[in-house]
């Protein structure tokens, strides 16, 4: 019996330490989900014939209002997979902030808000943070499966970027910074 508690605490705090989550003071609305898997923010670049399609996708913005991935047909767009709760969420959005301020309406910047049942946390991270472009609310996490085999589920953030023709140019699992991002923009274009 001694066992199974040692290896119940173990595994307790294993999950805790691996768990996306940071002291900041934006609240955490996951209602004790677990499964974030942080990726390495190695930037993966596809050449243009190998470059997949990417799904198409819409929804309510935190605001409230609709939005949908063909409104961004023929330009560059950057798709960024985030959640309130997520303590490298929170490293990137500074950068991502400034690179959609840097490359203004040229690009398209949408972000994918997944996990998070409340929106008042992920509203209050926009507000903290600067975030200047909309985010489709899914806290289902149904919209982001449409991007499987593009995107694993649990890693998050996630970045892609698609060129003009709305094919995936490349890829970050894992926070970024804004000159890797600007450097992505750059290689879609």
């Amino acid at each position: 019996m001694r066992f199974v508690r040692t290896t119940a605490a173990a595994v307790t705090v294993l999950l805790a330490a691996t768990a996306c989550s940071s002291g900041q003071d934006v609240k955490d609305s996951r209602q004790g989900q677990t499964g974030f898997v942080s990726g390495s923010g190695r930037v993966s670049s596809f050449a243009p014939a190998d470059r997949e399609k990417a799904p198409d996708f819409g929804g309510t913005t935190l605001d409230g209002k609709k939005w949908n991935s063909t409104d961004a047909a023929g330009k560059v767009t950057v798709i960024n997979v985030w959640g309130s709760w997520c303590g490298p969420c929170r490293e990137e959005a500074p950068d991502l902030s400034d690179a959609a301020k840097e490359l203004g309406a040229s690009v398209q910047f949408i972000g994918l808000n997944v996990r998070d049942l409340d929106p008042a946390p992920p509203l209050k991270f926009v507000e903290a943070f600067g975030v200047t472009y909309p985010s489709v609310y899914d806290p289902s996490g149904k919209l982001l499966l449409k991007f499987r085999g593009q995107i694993s589920p649990s890693s998050i953030p996630s970045t892609l970027v698609l060129d003009k023709q709305g094919r995936v140019a490349s890829r970050v699992l894992g926070p970024l910074t804004k000159q890797t991002l600007l450097g992505m923009v750059k290689d879609a274009s």
